[in-house]
């Protein structure tokens, strides 16, 4: 256990670990691979400096999270098993109140995506 997620190399052990997961996922692993191509490390790296902004209050993210999502072959069934696989990250690496923020962040942003991709799918013209 390494305690809060309360440095920057610990938003990086969660990155990494999360997605170490979601690449061997079955469901997430090729959506992610389809994008990514093999070429992770620039997604990483912005993944650091999101949640190193929202977790640490070091503004190093600019820019906006859901507009790569809109198009994506994704659903309510990948945002559950996204939030799964982060929600056990966490719990298998981190206690306290970053952490705990962490997920719940998490979970907000999965229903928030999701709403908008739902609202976008169900409203073409806009």
């Amino acid at each position: 256990m390494q305690g809060d997620i309360d440095t920057f190399e610990k938003v990086q052990l969660l990155v990494d670990s999360f997605y170490g997961k979601v690449r061997s996922d079955d469901l997430l692993g090729p959506i992610f691979e389809n994008v990514v191509q093999g070429n992770w490390q620039p997604h990483l790296e912005k993944m650091y400096r999101f949640w190193q902004t929202i977790l640490l209050f070091e503004h190093t993210y600019s820019g906006s999270p859901f507009p790569p999502h809109a198009k994506l072959p994704i659903d309510k069934s990948h945002f559950k098993r996204w939030l799964e696989l982060f929600r056990a990250t966490v719990k298998e690496n981190f206690e306290g109140e970053k952490a705990t923020e962490a997920v719940w962040r998490a979970e907000k942003m999965g229903e928030m995506f999701n709403y908008k991709l739902e609202y976008l799918r169900s409203n073409p013209s806009n």
